[in-house]
């Protein structure tokens, strides 16, 4: 069986207050993009070492670790605990950019725990599976569902919302610069906002530019002004808002017309470069 984990952005980001489990709280919207892995399990193969439950092969991107310590291995290892499993082989397809603020491996074991309740029949419901979700990492919970949310505490606590960006072209741009989020944490001093990103969200797309703020960029930034200039160009190329996802590095813009991928080429090296209609959400 097989499926397509989908990658999302974050529409305002603020880190709120830093928690006594040395979390941080944040507020966040979370919104969906069609930039897809694909994710397939199959039975275990007779004869393969009896000490490995969950086969895990990863192609196209490379990640680096220990294959059995990814997230979607942690998925299948945790559903085993209460469900009886039966040994499987998985596939994944990288396409989604890895550290690059848009949640691929989040999506992976969030769509792994879908896959796993759906070819065996566990009957979980979406509440347990985003229960699930929620123990293997701070954004995990929200591809369950995959639709647009705001989100509270670590990033677990989501209401749905309705935003609908339908009319637009995004452009996102990934450079090949590996971002820290434990560094780009450390830098940032946790304050509530003025305004919060739901409200403003809310508002005509227009408005976001001065009032829709992402934390983390002032510090990715200054460590690393290639991705702040990845932003700068989005504005220069008419985006109507343009903002790093996560503690990044992807940068992305919303158009009203289809943008120039052309203008982003050789700005600097190994640059993965996504153009996407909205409306195919």
């Amino acid at each position: 069986m097989i499926n397509f984990p989908i990658a999302k952005i974050n529409l305002g980001l603020n880190v709120v207050s830093k928690r006594d489990d040395g979390y941080h709280n944040l507020e966040t919207v979370f919104y969906p993009v069609p930039i897809k892995d694909a994710l397939e399990v199959f039975p275990m193969e007779d004869g393969f070492p009896s000490d490995v439950r969950c086969d895990l092969k990863v192609t196209n991107l490379f990640i680096d670790g220990d294959e059995q310590k990814n997230l979607v291995v942690k998925a299948y290892n945790m559903i085993a605990q209460d469900y009886e499993l039966p040994r499987v082989h998985v596939h994944l397809y990288k396409h989604i950019p890895t550290q690059a603020g848009m949640g691929g491996g989040s999506s992976n074991c969030a769509y792994m725990i879908r896959l796993l309740n759906e070819m065996f029949s566990l009957g979980m419901s979406d509440e347990k599976m985003i229960g699930y979700a929620a123990r293997l990492g701070a954004d995990c919970a929200f591809f369950i569902k995959a639709q647009p949310a705001y989100a509270e505490g670590i990033g677990e606590k989501l209401q749905p919302i309705s935003i609908d960006l339908s009319g637009y072209k995004m452009l996102v741009v990934r450079p090949n610069i590996p971002v820290s989020t434990k560094e780009a944490f450390s830098l940032i001093t946790p304050q509530v906002p003025k305004k919060n990103c739901l409200d403003i969200v809310r508002q005509p797309i227009e408005t976001w530019k001065d009032e829709l703020v992402n934390d983390f960029e002032r510090s990715v930034f200054a460590i690393h002004p290639e991705i702040g200039r990845l932003k700068e160009m989005m504005y220069e190329q008419g985006a109507v808002y343009a903002a790093m996802s996560g503690s990044g590095s992807s940068v992305f813009g919303l158009f009203s017309d289809t943008p120039d991928e052309k203008s982003f080429v050789g700005c600097m090296d190994e640059l993965s470069i996504f153009t996407i209609d909205m409306s195919d959400i």
